[in-house]
């Protein structure tokens, strides 16, 4: 696997796909203390680009164990950490699957904006493009494509992972 710290990475497995989210969820918990408001993660990419492979490793990253699957047609589901067991700083993970909705108007009606407004919270939105207008100016956007069967490059912006 690249390395993470230019602002892509090419994995070549199921596994490198969900380590590298991993890194992510450090990411996110270290900037959890001195966020207000919960981080958003924009996830853009065609399907089979890796987006759920990567939200499943980023859940395993924050310390949930449930199994997570893509919320294509609840379009939301949210997660507890074992934040006050383990005293992490993030307590709530949400996963958003905006594929379905018509407009970014939609995204309200899911309760978008109290969610966002959680500290200690993580928010991840798969299909973000069709909602972009609507997220917060600091969300951090990751870009999936799909190279081969095992093999995908997975871009953001926004934030490092150093």
């Amino acid at each position: 696997m690249a390395k993470p710290n230019s602002k892509a990475a090419i994995t070549n497995s199921f596994k490198q796909t969900q380590e590298l989210a991993k890194e992510l969820a450090i990411f996110l918990k270290a900037r959890a203390k001195k966020e207000k408001n919960a981080q958003v993660v924009g996830l853009i990419g065609e399907l089979g680009s890796g987006k759920t492979t990567f939200i499943q490793g980023l859940a395993k990253g924050l310390g949930i164990k449930e199994k997570i699957t893509s919320p294509t047609f609840v379009l939301l589901k949210k997660y507890q950490t074992q934040a006050t067991r383990y005293r992490l700083h993030v307590t709530s993970f949400y996963h958003l699957d905006c594929y379905r909705l018509k407009s970014a108007k939609d995204l309200p009606a899911l309760g978008f904006e109290e969610i966002r407004q959680r500290p200690k919270t993580v928010v991840l939105i798969e299909w973000a493009e069709k909602v972009k207008k609507q997220l917060p100016p600091n969300t951090l956007f990751i870009k999936f494509e799909y190279l081969d069967k095992n093999k995908r490059k997975i871009s953001y912006e926004n934030f490092s992972f150093n």
